[in-house]
């Protein structure tokens, strides 16, 4: 039987600043539009946090089941380990949907009644990535689910519910955070490609090939700076995220330079870092 501990490396904490940080990004937004509210702001993170989590342990229990993860390097794995019964792992993963389900309608009778829609086409989107007969994942479309999901959705679906209105700051805003997360995701399965190949998962990564997937991470990296700058047009202040380029240089480093394996997961700690440095910075700048 798991412990509380397992179940916590489960659950992958480090993969949570990919949850937050839309939502502080987006708030940030509404702040720097002349109006926001913290109850709003405060579900919208819990609704966030609680996808987060019940995706982990989606994937966790849906790779597990399949057989994709018996020897994946990287975080501790439930089901594949049989540290927990894969039914369990299940309930899990839908328990936490619940939870999101449960703040998202709170949310929509503050805000909106058809977010509710948007919420369970969330829901769908995080059970059928690695779940159900033909997951999404498999097809080399994770990437464009995190764009659109991580980016978009967060971003923009914050900024809606506290000005119940999506100015343009909120859908520029989102493109450099979902490209954050994008990369987190690339690098993620970078390290996966020989596991994948053989499992027969295919990812973008397995589809690109080892070069082409590296280049793509770096892509994502210097397009959300990019996009940051070219904000500052409007809000001078997200010229701050400049003070994180020295946090994307690690990461950077480690994916150009060629590693493979476990040699990948400082990049993935890094890329994580940057997320939350990028995100934090970016926020300033959007709010003042």
């Amino acid at each position: 039987m798991a412990t509380v501990g397992e179940w916590v490396a489960g659950a992958r904490p480090r993969t949570l600043p990919a949850a937050v940080v839309p939502v502080v990004v987006g708030t940030a937004v509404a702040i720097g539009e002349g109006g926001w509210s913290f109850p709003r702001a405060l579900l919208a993170l819990v609704v966030a946090l609680a996808l987060q989590i019940g995706v982990n342990y989606a994937n966790d229990y849906s790779d597990g089941v399949r057989g994709t993860d018996a020897e994946r390097v990287g975080p501790l794995r439930l089901t594949a380990t049989g540290l927990a019964a894969p039914v369990k792992v299940r309930t899990a993963a839908f328990a936490w949907f619940g939870v999101a389900a449960v703040a998202g309608l709170v949310l929509s009778a503050m805000s909106s009644w058809w977010l509710p829609l948007v919420g369970l086409a969330a829901i769908l989107a995080a059970w059928y990535y690695t779940g159900g007969e033909r997951p999404y994942g498999y097809r080399a479309l994770g990437e464009v689910s995190v764009f659109v999901f991580f980016g978009f959705v967060a971003v923009v679906g914050t900024v809606y519910v506290q000005l119940l209105g999506t100015p343009w700051l909120a859908w520029a805003a989102a493109v450099p955070v979902g490209l954050l997360a994008c990369a987190l995701l690339v690098v993620n399965n970078l390290r996966d490609i020989p596991t994948d190949r053989d499992t027969g998962k295919r990812t973008l990564a397995v589809v690109l090939g080892d070069t082409l997937t590296r280049r793509m991470y770096v892509a994502c990296v210097a397009a959300s700076f990019a996009i940051a700058l070219a904000v500052a047009v409007v809000r001078p202040f997200t010229l701050l995220t400049l003070l994180a380029v020295p946090v994307a240089v690690g990461p950077a480093k480690a994916v150009l330079g060629g590693g493979t394996g476990r040699g990948l997961v400082p990049a993935l700690g890094g890329t994580g870092r940057l997320q939350m440095v990028f995100g934090l910075l970016f926020s300033i700048g959007l709010a003042l």
